[in-house]
């Protein structure tokens, strides 16, 4: 693997010039940072992955609560839904690095060649060529931490079962940060979206596995986050629950967007 998977959405869901970009997330990060103060580092997150316009401030306020262990993730698993390419079981890249304008993320190939015995796991190029649901993260992650190395997985057609076993594979320790990236409801009215998406967030707090594509276009890694997290006795908050309606203005037909902090059950990750 020596290719680097270049940005596919940079200036559609995010600036394409590094400049404006790094101060775009800095700027979205240090608005959320005040609420982030003093709150538990978590072990696993689960962020929306719209446009910054959109989704941005949401993600952000997850995202903040990772200042404290700037120098301990050395590693980010992120599973993200495939928007674009079909795919059976969740799919690792054919690649060396993800690049976006803020640089080069490097592919965990340890990580990758350990799941290579899993056989809900695959590897598609072309999975990862355009979809946007994983490379939305990298530019929080890049400015949040020192360095880091990713596992990039798109889930297609997979049951929680099969998630949670590749989850529980790249647990790790406390180097270890685990993201799933998932938007909420679509294309509701302002009142119906939040109606939603609050049965939506109880459904996570209760770490419920059966959560649709209809509530969460990710559920199927979601469901698979909190079945490894039931497992686990982890503890569940809500940081962050608005809607496109919220952030970008019309609410005539809204996008929901859920930040949700996984910590485990002895209360701190730091």
């Amino acid at each position: 693997m020596t290719e680097i998977r270049p940005a596919a959405v940079a200036g559609m869901f995010y600036p394409a010039a590094a400049r404006d970009l790094a101060r775009q997330v800095a700027d979205m990060l240090e608005a959320a940072q005040p609420r982030a103060a003093a709150r538990p580092v978590p072990k696993a997150v689960i962020a929306p992955h719209a446009g910054y316009t959109y989704s941005g401030p949401v993600a952000a306020s997850i995202y903040a609560r990772l200042s404290p262990a700037r120098g301990r993730f050395t590693r980010v698993v992120l599973l993200g839904p495939t928007h674009r390419v079909p795919v059976r079981g969740l799919a690792l890249p054919d690649t060396a690095g993800f690049a976006t304008p803020l640089g080069v993320v490097p592919i965990d190939a340890e990580a990758v060649q350990a799941l290579a015995r899993l056989p809900q796991v695959t590897v598609s190029s072309a999975a990862h060529a355009l979809e946007h649901s994983l490379e939305v993260h990298l530019p929080f992650l890049q400015q949040m931490l020192d360095g880091f190395v990713l596992v990039p997985l798109a889930v297609g057609d997979a049951n929680p079962e099969e998630v949670a076993q590749v989850i529980d594979a790249l647990w790790g320790g406390d180097e270890t940060l685990i993201v799933v990236s998932s938007d909420l409801s679509h294309y509701l009215s302002y009142r119906d979206a939040q109606v939603l998406d609050q049965a939506t967030a109880r459904a996570i707090l209760d770490l419920r596995s059966d959560i649709t594509h209809e509530q969460a276009c990710g559920g199927t890694p979601v469901n698979g986050l909190t079945l490894a997290a039931r497992s686990r006795g982890m503890q569940v908050e809500v940081v962050d629950l608005r809607n496109s309606g919220d952030t970008a203005g019309d609410k005539h037909r809204v996008v929901g967007y859920g930040a949700f902090a996984f910590m485990e059950a002895r209360g701190d990750a730091r």
